[in-house]
């Protein structure tokens, strides 16, 4: 095991070269097809038909409490029930538009699932995404990027998905920095660490890193009628959320253009005085 480069470089390992996912992508994409192997269904489960009606779904609630299955049950009735523990209180419609993701998310799946899932967003998107939680609002935004109708709608599901996928992985590892999710962390002089695959350094003061990631998904969810009001959605949900990276990117960028202002107003420095001491 090699010691870490103070500097953070990581193109720096003592001559030995390791890789994170041995023997990718073969081994990443077993690994994925695994998961992906279908949800078969058994002469009692029921399954939704294309032209099932969303009216009464909507209207009936998931009870609060539900009893435990009984007998041996095949693996789609244990995930409806168990979406639909989860989704107690919601509509019945909300725990229908789960088990239509969990199929999609497989190799293979009944032929008229994919537009079974879209005419729910086109008939009770709005609807649902009052009272869908943010989980189930991303994962159905992210299956448009592979079972949209349109390229623009899945362009924007695969936007998506990658946004929020990435999120969660950097935010479950910032949860080990002892820093809570809304406290950016201190501003300090960074140039000599090095980014992966020689990046060139993100810009705190004058970068639109953030802003170009975000705005072009937001233009082009604007302009999409289907998976678009879907994704405009999240991302304003995600502009009024304290504990982003985002807005610890925002209150970091604030306080560099503070401390340049108070410097730009500070007096000279008199005769003989060396002026203030800046740490850092």
């Amino acid at each position: 095991m090699t010691t870490p480069d103070p500097d953070g470089d990581p193109d720096d390992d003592g001559g030995e070269s390791f890789e994170t996912y041995p023997g990718a992508p073969d081994s990443l994409i077993a690994i994925w097809n695994e998961r992906r192997r279908q949800l078969k269904l058994t002469p009692s489960d029921w399954f939704p038909p294309a032209d099932v009606d969303f009216a009464p779904l909507l209207a009936a609630r998931i009870p609060e409490t539900l009893p435990p299955l009984e007998g041996r049950q095949s693996l789609h009735a244990k995930k409806l029930h168990l979406m639909r523990t989860e989704l107690a209180g919601k509509p019945e419609l909300a725990a229908l538009n789960a088990i239509l993701i969990a199929h999609l998310r497989k190799r293979r799946f009944l032929p008229h699932t994919p537009a079974l899932f879209r005419r729910i967003w086109s008939e009770a998107g709005p609807q649902l995404m009052q009272e869908l939680p943010g989980r189930w609002l991303i994962s159905s935004a992210i299956t448009f990027g592979d079972h949209g109708e349109t390229e623009a709608q899945r362009r924007i599901g695969l936007s998506i998905n990658v946004l929020f996928s990435l999120m969660k992985l950097y935010e479950f590892e910032r949860f080990h920095s002892g820093y809570a999710a809304d406290t950016p962390f201190p501003t300090r002089w960074v140039r000599r660490r090095r980014l992966p695959l020689g990046m060139p350094h993100f810009n705190l003061e004058a970068g639109g890193l953030d802003i170009n990631l975000l705005a072009q998904i937001w233009n082009e969810a604007r302009q999409e009628a289907l998976v678009g009001p879907l994704a405009c959605h999240l991302l304003q949900r995600l502009n009024e959320d304290p504990g982003t990276l985002f807005r610890r990117i925002g209150m970091m960028r604030a306080e560099r253009h503070l401390a340049r202002m108070e410097r730009s107003v500070l007096p000279a420095p008199a005769p003989g005085d060396d002026g203030p001491v800046e740490n850092g």
